[in-house]
This record gives C-alpha cells, sequence and structure tokens, in this order.
C-alpha cells in the first residue's frame, strides 16, 4: 500500500496541497471547541470516561485536519480510526451507564455493533443519496435506540440521545450533498458536516455528564 498517494473526495479540493481544502481544514476547530468546552465541564467531577472522550474527540479535530489538509492514505486513516475508537467506547460506556449492564454484557454490546453495522451499510449502500454516507448511518440507528430504551427509566438521557441522532442525521445529509451541490456551490457542504459533528459528538458528551452528575447514576 501507498501511505502517501493522493486522495481527492471532495468538492472543495481541487489540486493537492496543503490548502487545497481551507474549509474543510478550518472548520475541524469545532471538534477542538467542543473538546475544550466539555474539557471545562468535565474536569473536577471524576469523570474518567467523559475525560476520556474528551480526548478522543480532540484527536478526531486533528486527525481530520490532517486529513484535509495531507490529503493521503496515512492522512485518512488518522482521520477514521479516532471516529472509530469515540463510537465503540460511547458504546461501550452507554452499555454500563445508561443499561447498567456488567463489564463483559457490555462489551459484547459493543462488539455486537460491528456486524449490525455491516448489514445496516450493505442495505443502505445501494440507496440514492443515504448511500454516499451509508457507513455512518448505522450510528444514527444505534444512538435511536438507544434513546428509545432508556427514556422511561431516565427521560432527560432519552431526550438528549434523541437529539443527538437528530443533529446527526441533519449532518449526514449535509456530508451527502457535497459532491451534489459541487457544480453550483464549489467549496461544498463538508465543512458544515465539521461543524454540525463537533456539535453533536460535545452534546453526546454533556448528554454522559448530565446523567452520571446531575442525574445521580453510577459511572460504569
Amino acid at each position: 500500500m501507498d501511505w502517501t498517494a493522493y486522495i481527492d473526495e471532495y468538492c472543495e479540493r481541487l489540486a493537492p496541497g496543503l490548502a487545497g481544502e481551507p474549509l474543510n481544514a478550518l472548520s475541524n476547530l469545532a471538534f477542538i471547541l467542543a473538546a475544550f468546552i466539555m474539557w471545562r465541564r468535565c474536569r473536577g467531577q471524576g469523570l474518567w470516561a467523559g475525560n476520556a472522550m474528551v480526548a478522543i474527540l480532540a484527536a478526531i479535530g486533528v486527525g481530520s485536519f490532517l486529513f484535509h489538509t495531507f490529503a493521503t492514505v496515512w492522512a485518512v486513516v488518522a482521520d477514521v480510526v479516532p471516529i472509530a475508537i469515540f463510537s465503540l467506547f460511547y458504546i461501550f460506556v452507554a452499555n454500563l451507564t445508561y443499561l447498567r449492564l456488567g463489564n463483559v454484557a457490555a462489551l459484547v454490546g459493543t462488539l455486537a455493533f460491528l456486524p449490525f453495522a455491516y448489514v445496516v451499510n450493505g442495505l443502505l449502500a445501494p440507496l440514492p443519496f443515504i448511500g454516499i454516507s451509508s457507513f455512518y448511518w448505522p450510528l444514527v440507528l444505534m444512538i435511536a435506540g438507544y434513546a428509545v430504551w432508556t427514556w422511561r427509566a431516565t427521560p432527560e438521557t432519552g431526550r438528549g440521545l434523541a437529539l443527538g441522532a437528530l443533529i446527526l442525521s441533519v449532518s449526514l445529509s449535509f456530508r451527502s450533498l457535497d459532491m451534489i451541490v459541487c457544480t453550483s456551490w464549489p467549496a461544498g457542504t463538508h465543512f458544515v458536516w465539521h461543524a454540525l459533528n463537533g456539535l453533536m459528538l460535545g452534546w453526546m458528551i454533556e448528554v454522559y455528564r448530565r446523567h452520571v452528575v446531575e442525574g445521580g447514576k453510577r459511572e460504569g
């Protein structure tokens, strides 16, 4: 594999170079800002998982920035790995904290997301528009499922998760629109995906923080 191979996947990029996607690159500040805000909100509260999520969120911003500047194979790995880690870690913590599962059951439930995502991605990939970001939509369904599951016992957490699923749905729509609107809007819409995704991930950490601190629940 050529780790330095050039990748051009977004409307804004017209040629190789660090400044090829200025809006896509700079909009990653949304992740850093969200991480900083949530670090301030989580610090001093003994939230080991919350602090870990904040660190991973900051890594998402750095990795995505690298991808939208260097636009190479190694940079795309730096982009997607933190996202995958955050997703799986949040599911694990949700299993522990929202569903009150034991460690083994929480881990099994987390690993079960992988075949679920594979099947859903396969079903959605052929669909117009949705198929462009089919690999992210299983997360929307997963978050919505947790919202339904927790709504009765912890309504505020359920509502918070439902809002997270809604924000991610809107965010994914802008991600999918990027190449579609390219001829009429050369900057594309991928930078909006970054902005909304930073908001959504920060909010998901806040939902967890409120559940544990303000709701008086145990942290896993």
